[in-house]
């Protein structure tokens, strides 16, 4: 034992583990084994280091030490088992989350290696869990739970041992540890045929001391105790098949059971403590099972009463109910006769349970309904009567909890007890009636899953099922719940939508999976088709319908065949046809029921009319196509309609039947009033009424529906109206004596006497206005002249229709105007008025037609025109007026010129002021807001009618001064800020014209006098913004010129060459290209400038002034190229005005805001300006920096002219070669350092050139001086670099000039005039004009100014080097810096040696070599090292002095941020692949040497590039034992870097790894490295270096010392991840050593350096480090 050792104690590690290789004795003790395999104090050393670490803050670090200590135990479970308990001896007072970790580690090493450990191992690891478990008398659950968990783990093995320790601690008399008797309970769970046999002893200790137990936890911890025990000795009766002793009988523990569940039934169930309350009554209810049956039947009467009540006081209520049905489950099973006493308190306990909230993101509320419907169905077996009885009562209580309860109860019953309730069916069928009318969804929820569940067993067949269809289909017809503001949310919450949704696919489950019901479902499901509270349910329900109908006709039943006469409730034929049909018209409709009505009325075609098969079956499925292909946006609403129509039409015909025609038409009348709530579909209704009545032929039943309809309709709706009038419309195409006669009855009927009798007419509809009623027979007369037939309607016009309309209208003869306030009866009238003139114009074609009262209709109409709001085009009545008017204009008589010029004024006025189609007008309360399609269809047909009048007023006077009367009304739109508006008058204006050519005759030779105005109103217009207003504008111009040269006295069929090369410039104008449009404008204007009399110029050019004004800045540059052109071509002799105009051009271009303008006006100024450079030159020069926008565009201009482009960058050349490009200032008086200041006259001249350049006509010049340029801007940029721009006092915008930024636009604009487009993507690519502005990027800019310019612009390149070359003895160093960057690029380049530059380049990067500029020289060893990239052919001719330049770049002493060593390190790299072996075989070892230092170095690029120049090194070693020497010297300090934190270093590592590999004089390793190491593949390191490892042990067992203490001095190292690396290498060798091997290595220093690594400040090393200790076996 244990305790026999005191804790001061230390014991050696002979105490711990049995030697190797001897056997072990029971005691453990014996003489300490050799150190032939691993020194004992090692492990011992890292076994104690991971015990301490057991507690490290960070998780994973505890995860790990966890699994080393696991590893470790599972090795040597009873060497590590010991330590672990040597540790918490020694440690009294460790933290108890400490003690936790390392007593868990002792479970699961027990629990993995139970088989292995020996039986003293076994002994102590119980004595140590046993006192670990109960040496605090205080309950602390994690330490003693821990402690618990190892007694259960060595329980499944060692149950006697165990059972031996424990039971020592749980004496007769004496209360136990808590956690005593939770093992036990836990032992007997996970042990159950280990502890059965145990148990009748344990219950015979543990009654007595039940009383014992005064503390909650402990009554709890006994009461789980006796729950597990009993349920372990059921599981063990349940399998004595496969228990240890088949003899074990129930009542071998019924007595103590009963004894026990006394002392807990009648003490402890009433605790206060819930917790408890709840353990007690799990218990209970498992040990009910165990106990006597008489006991058990003597207890029922106070057992039941019991844990019912504990209902009310736990919130918890699955324990309970779970405990209920055990005790339930026990008193059936021995057939309790007592039990029936209980059922009232335990129906409505149960009921209570079962009503209660479930919600199924809280499991055990589901739980807890679950068990509660199993006692319901226990209950159900026993006592099936008094259980219906008391759910189908509680149905009855209207409160929504109780009867959704009911109702789970009656579905689970109907289910589950399919037998017991076959005779109670019509019974519950009664009693569902009365929670069918509750108002709740959730209610109504539960039904639908009852109802659902009753036709799966037979209840529907029976009377009264049918109202349970019913209640179905009227919740499929639900409208979306209308959920106001935000609701608390219910998890129960039932919407409107997922009722209905649950009740669509019952219904669609009760048809296609309940075989018998379909007889109780066909035909009866009609009736619900055909009244409107269902419409919403009608999809599911055709769907439904044509199911069963398919299923009966294909199998011939002949119940297929309905007799409409026998079934009681079914609507007639007639009726369901005309509501399918008008479901048909709006298929989108309630929830889409287009296609399903259609395709029911084709199913039902026998069932319609015997002749209907036929025609339906190939008329319906192509209708069903169209809708197929459609959706409610796509659908033509219009043809849609016409095809149902015709389609009615065809199955009148076919059916031909007048009597059944009648009756349909009879019936669709009275079905009207179901669409009062749906209007569109009533205007439908009333045109299929229209269709039959037309192929009806009793003239009576015609008139009486023709009476029902005016009668019934409700006037006071517009879309009812419209409807009536086209039915009555379409009937009067068979029947127009008819329909004449009945419209004339009804108007002289009491409908129209303002009288109380009217309104009893009317259905009492009191707010049926006489003048709705009047607006409806108006339009009705309307809709009769256009649908009767054409040769009978002539004579009737002006006696029935016209008479009518007036008298309706309140005006006598249309001469006592009335003016009518109503809006409806406005529309009417025009609207009628419109369709009637239609019919008019058809005839007057026939006969003469004097129309005598034409002015005063005239007035009429335009007064309907005033009166409409000028915002906003809600109506037609514009469009109807104006074509009307313009029907009208033609008939005599001749309206005067006051009428003429009103009538125009008013339409013209009204129509343009329109807002555009697109806008959306607002409401306002007589109508309603036009969809966009509607509008734009207003707005076309009401533009298209005002050109007809405008034509129609033309055609009486077309000369120019009737022109002129006629345009006048349209000139001051041309020029509206809206859009719009000016298309509408250039449109206007081009139609105007071309009709006026159409129709011009010439009768002597006058003067065009209006040409000049027009052209100068409309030539602008060609560039407007609009496409439409540009087209019409050149098609009114080229109308224009050829109407002048028709008024010259040239022929009609005269072709004019000029006038005709407008046409192609007209499709020029479809493109929306600015310099298109202008170039047109242009040509447009020589065209112009040929065909304008000089009388005529003045009026043109002061015209364009005002242009260049215009509201459209396309129409301002169109001017002005206009103007240029004009001056250019008759411009000659203006000389005495050119200083006037600058002056105007200046303040003008002040006040031009629009770009293009402006520069036009610069071109202008170029023209002036072309005799004068110098001093245009030297005023650009002498403008204040930075330019203005007027100053910029002069110097741009200035390149227009490549003359005088070459000249100026010649000048401005030679003055930056001679100019020094900054001055040194100090910064501040009393401090020293300098700042470098631009000088003024270089920084004008570089902005001005690079304005100048701007110009795409500066290419000549730029190409022909392009390299003394390019290198006078390189050199530029180089000495603009840092240099702040010049102060100014009076100028303070000048600071914001970026000298160097100024340069490098300039440059960058120079190599686009160069055509260098190549050079330029790339550039910008790589961003390199930021970089090249900049003094800290600005050698990367030039190196990739060089690298475009040598890869895309090689010819250019000599006549460069050349011009660059003076610059390198340069006093300013910033411009050296430049031009060595330049060159050490192009050394990169093999086009240099093409070129045969590369003697030039070299011996300039030799003397940079010395120059005093730290950045030169390493540029110059930059560009040396390049060569072997750019020229490698070269490498060897210059052998020799790279390889010294680079040496001595290596050893650098003024090298601050080390980039000289960098670059020659670099360098030799790459120059390295192509020198020959004997140019460097001397230097291997030496070059070697110096690199090492290199490799561990902090800054991460020489790391990298030191790495790859020993991998270049290789090939020049290979074969030879010192270099292969030094690869090993270095292999793990490369290996280690593959975890480096820089991934290019991690690069460089694979890369000098792969070519090192053939050295290291290892195949395996060699083709590890080869296979592995490759640059895109990502490396698992782990199983690198594990495998790694094993090859080294195999190849290099000599060299393992000098690895391992290699890899000892990397446990130092700065980064975290090679210290981890490390860690892991260690970890592995030690892993795959075999124990011959283990004397190579110093495991003490290993130990101690892990055991440093597991205190490391990061995580992951700690991790590693622990890790690795699990390889310590």
């Amino acid at each position: 034992m244990f305790a026999s050792v005191k804790l001061s104690q230390r014991l050696t590690p002979a105490h711990l583990f049995p030697r190797r290789n001897a056997p072990s004795s029971a005691t453990g003790s014996g003489e300490p084994a050799p150190l032939s395999t691993m020194d004992e104090t090692d492990v011992e050393q890292v076994t104690l280091a991971l015990l301490d670490a057991a507690n490290d803050k960070d998780s994973a670090v505890q995860e790990q030490v966890r699994k080393s200590m696991l590893t470790l135990g599972k090795q040597q479970p009873d060497r590590v088992l010991a330590m672990c308990q040597d540790y918490l001896l020694k440690h009294p007072k460790l933290v108890v989350s400490h003690r936790v970790v390392i007593l868990r580690t002792i479970e699961l090493i027990a629990s993995c290696k139970i088989e292995e450990i020996t039986s003293p191992s076994i002994k102590r690891i119980i004595a140590l869990a046993s006192d670990e478990m109960t040496r605090s008398k205080e309950v602390i659950p994690d330490w003693q739970q821990a402690a618990s968990n190892i007694l259960v783990a060595v329980g499944n093995k060692h149950i006697n041992d165990i059972m031996e320790e424990i039971l020592n601690k749980f004496q007769p008399g004496v209360l136990p540890h808590f956690f005593v008797v939770q093992t036990l309970a836990n032992l007997s769970e996970s042990n159950v045929y280990g502890m059965v046999p145990f148990l009748n002893a344990i219950l015979g200790t543990m009654l007595p001391m039940l009383s014992m137990a005064k503390q909650d936890n402990m009554k709890w911890v006994f009461s789980s105790a006796l729950c597990h025990f009993s349920d372990s000795i059921l599981e063990y009766l349940a399998n004595l098949d496969k228990a240890p002793d088949p003899t074990v009988r129930k009542d071998t523990f019924s007595s103590e059971i009963y004894a026990a569940f006394e002392i807990l039934f009648n003490n402890w169930l009433q605790s206060r403590e819930s917790k408890l309350r709840l353990t007690v009554a799990e218990a209970v209810g498992s040990m009910c099972h165990l106990m006597a049956s008489d006991k058990l039947e003597e207890q029922i009467p106070k057992l039941i009463p019991a844990v019912l009540s504990l209902y009310k006081k736990n919130n918890e209520h699955y324990i309970i109910s779970k405990s209920l049905c055990q005790v339930l489950d026990a008193s059936v099973n021995m057939g309790s006769r007592v039990l029936e006493t209980q059922l009232d308190s335990l129906f409505l306990a149960l009921h209570q349970q079962v009503s209660a909230p479930t919600d199924y993101n809280n499991p055990p509320t589901v739980k807890n309904h679950n068990e509660v419907l199993r006692c319901f169905s226990l209950l159900a077996n026993s006592f099936p009567d008094r259980l219906v009885m008391f759910v189908l009562q509680k149905l009855e209580n209207s409160n929504e909890r109780s009867r959704m309860g009911s109702l789970a109860v009656l579905r689970h019953l109907i289910n589950s007890s399919t037998s017991t309730m076959e005779s109670k069916k019509l019974l519950i069928l009664a009693s569902i009636r009365q929670p069918m009318a509750d108002h709740s969804n959730k209610v109504k929820k539960r039904v639908v899953q009852v109802i659902s569940a009753m036709a799966h067993h037979g209840y529907l067949e029976l009377e009264g099922g049918e109202l349970l269809v019913r209640f179905i289909v009227q919740h499929c017809a639900l409208h979306d719940t209308n959920q106001r503001g935000e609701r608390q949310s219910d998890p129960e919450e039932v919407t409107n939508e997922a009722l209905r949704a649950m009740c669509d696919s019952t219904l669609h489950l009760l048809t296609t999976t309940v075989g018998r019901l379909a007889d109780v479902l066909w035909p009866k499901l009609l009736y619900y088709l055909t009244p409107s509270q269902f419409s919403n349910a009608t999809t599911p329900l055709c769907k439904s319908l044509v199911v069963l109908g398919n299923k009966k006709k294909s199998n011939q039943e002949p119940s297929f065949n309905i007799n409409f006469t026998q079934e009681v409730n079914l609507p007639s034929r007639q009726t369901l046809m005309i509501r399918l049909l008008v479901n048909a018209a709006f298929p989108f409709s309630s929830r889409g029921h287009g296609a399903p009505s259609l395709a029911l009325l084709q199913i039902l075609s026998i069932n319609i009319h015997h002749n209907t098969e036929l025609l339906w079956d190939n008329e319906i499925p192509p209708l069903l196509s169209i809708l197929e292909e459609s959706t409610a946006q796509s659908l033509d609403k219009k043809y849609w309609n016409e095809k149902l129509l015709k389609f009615l039409s065809k199955t009148l015909a076919t059916i031909d039947d007048d009597k059944w025609v009648c009756q349909l038409a009879a019936e669709a009348t009275r079905y009207l009033s179901t669409y009062n709530n749906a209007l569109e579909e009533k205007s439908f209704l009333y045109q299929c009424i229209g269709v039959t009545l037309q192929q009806c032929f009793n003239k009576e039943v015609v008139k009486k529906q023709l009476q029902e309809v005016l009668l019934t309709a409700r006037h006071s709706d517009a879309v009812e109206r419209e409807g009536v009038a086209i039915g009555i419309g379409l009937c009067a195409n068979s029947h127009l004596e008819g329909t004449l006669a009945k419209l004339d009855e009804f108007g002289k009927s009491d409908a129209f006497k303002k009288s109380p009798s009217i309104f009893n007419l009317l259905k009492e509809r009191n707010d049926v206005e006489v003048e709705k009623v009047k607006s409806t027979l108006i339009l009705c007369y309307g809709q009769v002249a256009l649908n009767a037939p054409p040769e009978k309607i002539l004579n009737r016009i002006d006696q029935d229709i016209l008479r009518c309309i007036s008298k309706h209208f309140n005006t006598k003869v249309l001469g006592i105007k009335v003016e009518t306030k109503d809006l409806t009866m406005k529309l009417s009238l025009i609207q009628s008025v419109g369709l009637i003139a239609k019919a008019i114009s058809e005839c007057v074609k026939k006969q003469g037609y004097i129309f005598s009262r034409k002015q005063e209709l005239i007035g009429v109409m335009l007064d309907f025109i005033k009166a409409e709001p000028a915002d906003s085009l809600r109506t037609p009545v514009r469009h109807l007026v104006m074509t009307t008017c313009a029907n009208l204009i033609p008939l005599d008589p001749v309206l005067s010129e006051n009428e003429s010029f009103d009538l125009l004024k008013v339409c013209v006025n009204s129509v343009f002021s329109l807002p555009p189609e697109t806008h959306t007008p607002e409401k306002t309360k007589e109508e309603e807001i036009l969809d966009p399609k509607k509008r734009k269809a207003l707005h076309k047909d009401t533009l298209a009618a005002l050109q007809e009048l405008l034509k129609s007023v033309l055609a009486k006077e077309p000369t120019p001064d009737g022109l002129q009367n006629v345009f006048k009304h349209i000139e001051s739109w041309l020029t509206s800020g809206h859009d719009h508006e000016r298309e509408r008058a250039v449109t206007a204006t081009a139609h105007l014209l071309a009709y006026y050519l159409d129709n011009l005759t010439v009768k002597n030779m006058v003067s065009f006098h209006n040409l000049g105005a027009l052209l100068g109103r409309l030539s602008p217009r060609c560039s407007d913004p609009q496409p439409a207003v540009r087209t019409a504008a050149i098609n009114s111009i080229y109308t224009l010129l050829y109407i002048q040269l028709r008024y010259e006295g040239f022929s009609l069929d005269y072709k004019d060459e000029a006038v005709d090369s407008l046409l192609p410039l007209r499709d020029r104008l479809e493109n929306p290209d600015h310099s298109v449009l202008y170039k047109t404008c242009s040509d447009l204007t020589k065209v112009m400038s040929k065909r304008l009399p000089q009388q005529q110029m003045t009026t043109l050019v002061f015209m364009l002034f005002e242009g260049l004004a215009d509201s459209q800045t396309n129409c301002c540059r169109a001017s002005s190229v206009i103007l240029n052109t004009l001056l250019k071509s008759r411009g000659g002799g203006l000389q005495e005005l050119v200083p006037e105009m600058l002056e105007v051009l200046h303040v003008r271009l002040q006040s031009i805001t629009e770009e293009q303008v402006r520069v036009a006006v610069g071109q202008t100024v170029l023209i002036l300006a072309s005799q004068h450079l110098q001093t245009v030159f030297n005023t650009l020069v002498n403008q204040p920096l930075p330019y203005d926008s007027w100053t910029s565009e002069m110097w741009m201009a200035l390149g227009a002219d490549p003359i005088v482009a070459n000249q100026i960058i010649e000048m401005v050349m030679e003055k930056l070669v001679i100019m020094a490009p900054y001055v040194d200032k100090k910064e501040y008086v009393m401090r020293g350092g300098t700042t470098k200041v631009a000088t003024n006259q270089p920084l004008a001249m570089t902005c001005g050139l690079k304005e100048l350049l701007l110009n795409g006509q500066t290419q000549e010049p730029a190409v022909a001086l392009f390299p003394q340029l390019f290198s006078c801007l390189t050199v530029r940029i180089g000495a603009s670099v840092g240099v702040s721009a010049p102060k100014d006092h009076n100028n303070k915008y000048i600071a914001s000039i970026h000298v160097a930024g100024v340069a490098a636009d300039a440059l960058r604009i120079l190599l686009a005039r160069g055509q260098l487009d190549e050079v330029m993507k790339r550039l910008d690519e790589d961003n390199a004009w930021d970089a090249i502005r900049e003094p800290n990027t600005h050698v990367t800019g030039v190196t990739l100014l060089a690298r475009a310019m040598a890869k895309h612009a090689g010819p250019r390149l000599p006549a460069i080097v050349e011009c660059l070359c003076p610059s390198l003895n340069n006093i300013y160093e910033c411009q050296r810096i430049t031009v060595t960057a330049f060159f050490s690029e192009l050394l990169n380049h093999h086009v240099v040696t093409e070129l045969m530059l590369i003697d030039v380049l070299m011996n300039n990067m030799m003397e940079r070599i010395s120059d005093p500029n730290c950045t030169v020289r390493m540029l110059a060893v930059r560009g040396l090292g390049n060569i072997a990239q750019g020229s490698p052919e070269k490498v060897n001719k210059y052998a020799k002095e790279l390889l010294a330049a680079m040496s001595s770049g290596m050893e650098e002493k003024d090298d601050p941020g080390k980039l000289i060593t960098l670059e020659a390190m670099s360098g030799l790299s790459k120059v390295l692949l192509y020198l020959d072996k004997k140019n460097v075989h001397l230097m291997v070892v030496y070059i070697f040497m110096k690199i090492k230092p290199f490799l561990e170095s902090e800054n991460d690029e020489i790391r990298c590039a030191s790495i790859y120049l020993m991998g270049n090194l290789s090939k020049f070693g290979s074969g030879e034992q010192v270099f292969k020497d030094q690869i090993h010297n270095v292999l793990v300090s490369l290996l280690l870097h593959l975890v480096d934190p820089n991934p290019h270093v991690v690069k460089a590592c694979k890369f000098a790894m792969r070519v090192c590999a053939p050295v290291v004089g290892s195949e395996q390793i060699t083709t590890m490295f080869q296979n592995h190491l490759h640059d895109d593949k990502s490396l698992h390191y782990g199983e690198f270096i594990n495998d790694l490892t094993k090859y080294l042990i195999q190849d290099f067992p000599g060299m393992l010392n000098f690895y391992h203490i290699s890899v000892i001095q990397f446990f130092k190292s700065n980064w975290p991840e090679v210290r981890a690396g490390a860690a892991m290498f260690i970890g592995f060798l030690l892993g795959n050593l075999p124990e011959d091997l283990l004397s190579h290595l110093n495991m003490g220093t290993i130990s101690k350096g892990l055991v440093m690594l597991l205190q490391d400040p990061d995580p992951v090393v700690r991790v590693k480090a622990a890790e690795a200790m699990g390889h310590f076996h």
